[in-house]
């Protein structure tokens, strides 16, 4: 069955939790007692638990160990830095670099004139924020004097993992969970979210989703978020003030229960509130997007295969659903792929017929870097869209700031993970 969100591969499932997948450093590759048997173990050495090591590297210790069979040594390799694994993805395939598509140019305001300087552009994002605001709806008043709430604490590894609360909407509070390593902070920090917040930190779900888990090893406070109860009553977002009667889409409240996050996370005392990133995949990805696009204190984000367009030929792209930008009073329409016996309802075919599409909303990203973890719904060509926001960077003397890697999957693989996180290392810790 294709996936569809609300009722697709990525919804929470009744598995088994998973063993901790290794950390980087939890292959030793030092004092190796045989050479057959260091030989075996560097050739099956998983790329996730290693991913800064080129193949050539490996080659290199192969032969050493091969040549000195009965030498103990200490062997040193350079890794490769995070922006080197990354780099290449931030450049688009020649194929697509001057493509734009048909999209419209966010760099046109809306009388017609262009954007040529970087005061034009400030005036301009307030000219797109402004329209999307009223589109999808206001937000109410942020929360930003709260706190996160602290329900209980279990050491786990080398770092502790506390059960939290806090206002994440006017009147809703949200329960999840917060990953704090030992090292001494300010700390970089990171927000997961999905359907619910136990995945992301390792207990149950599917492969490769454990994101919050992976990112805590790597020295990243997280803060791991998931709609529990809408997913389990199948309505899947947030509706203000209430479901029957919601006055900002749904997607886009999602996007102000993050930020009122962001306001929590920020005044941890372990937290860098500069450095602060969000991620999220499939339905999570929609929210990490509209997230870091709506509210510009997030500082970077990694998208994992949202669908970053309206594309009306996926049913994964379902931004008409009533839970994402569709939103109309129950009872809903029936779940799918826009008919004429089943038309979308409420924002999304205004959105249409304005020729509206995100990328105006990717455009509010620059100069902060954005990485799309693209899959089956995110393939090489959505570049096109990626490429207006590219030259808005370039505008303002931005470069490599957009990126995307692709796999043929709507599922993350351990090759687009480790992109992930290397982007998270470069453009959160590379001040430390």
């Amino acid at each position: 069955m294709a996936y569809q969100a609300g009722y697709d591969s990525d919804a929470p499932s009744a598995a088994k939790p998973r063993s901790p997948v290794p950390s980087i450093d939890s292959h030793p590759i030092t004092s190796a007692p045989h050479p057959v048997e260091s030989f075996d173990f560097m050739m099956r050495l998983p790329s996730p638990c290693c991913p800064y090591m080129p193949a050539s590297t490996k080659l290199a210790a192969i032969l050493i160990l091969l040549a000195f069979p009965h030498q103990p040594a200490t062997l040193s390799f350079a890794q490769e830095t995070p922006w080197e694994t990354i780099e290449s993805h931030f450049n688009a395939p020649d194929e697509w670099q001057s493509e734009l598509g048909d999209y419209r140019s966010p760099l046109i305001f809306e009388d017609g004139s262009l954007v040529q300087t970087a005061s034009d552009w400030a005036l301009r994002r307030r000219e797109i924020l402004a329209q999307w605001q009223q589109l999808l709806g206001e937000w109410p008043p942020l929360l930003t004097e709260q706190e996160l709430q602290i329900i209980d604490s279990v050491q786990r590894e080398d770092f502790t993992q506390h059960r939290i609360e806090f206002e994440w909407m006017p009147g809703e509070k949200t329960q999840g969970y917060l990953l704090a390593p030992q090292a001494q902070g300010p700390l970089p920090a990171v927000v997961t979210v999905f359907y619910e917040p136990e995945t992301a930190i390792g207990e149950g779900g599917k492969p490769h989703r454990d994101f919050a888990l992976q990112l805590v090893r790597r020295g990243f406070v997280v803060l791991s978020l998931g709609t529990t109860e809408a997913t389990q009553a199948k309505t899947y977002s947030l509706y203000y003030p209430s479901l029957e009667a919601a006055e900002v889409q749904p997607l886009s409240m999602l996007a102000c229960a993050a930020a009122n996050a962001w306001h929590a996370l920020a005044k941890r005392p372990e937290v860098d509130a500069q450095r602060i990133g969000i991620v999220g995949h499939s339905f999570g990805g929609k929210w990490a997007m509209f997230a870091s696009c709506l509210f510009e204190q997030y500082a970077c984000a990694a998208w994992s295969d949202p669908g970053i367009v309206l594309d009306e030929s996926r049913s994964s792209v379902n931004y008409w659903e009533p839970w994402y930008l569709g939103y109309h009073p129950q009872p809903w329409r029936q779940r799918g792929l826009i008919t004429e016996e089943n038309p979308a309802r409420g924002l999304y075919p205004k959105l249409v017929a304005q020729g509206r599409d995100l990328h105006e909303l990717h455009a509010l990203m620059a100069p902060r870097p954005f990485l799309v973890s693209g899959g089956s719904e995110d393939p090489a060509s959505r570049w096109a869209a990626l490429n207006h926001t590219i030259q808005v960077n370039e505008m303002l003397g931005y470069h490599q700031r957009v990126g995307m890697t692709n796999r043929p999957e709507h599922s993350p693989d351990p090759q687009s993970n480790a992109a992930i996180y290397a982007f998270f290392e470069h453009f959160l810790k590379a001040t430390e």
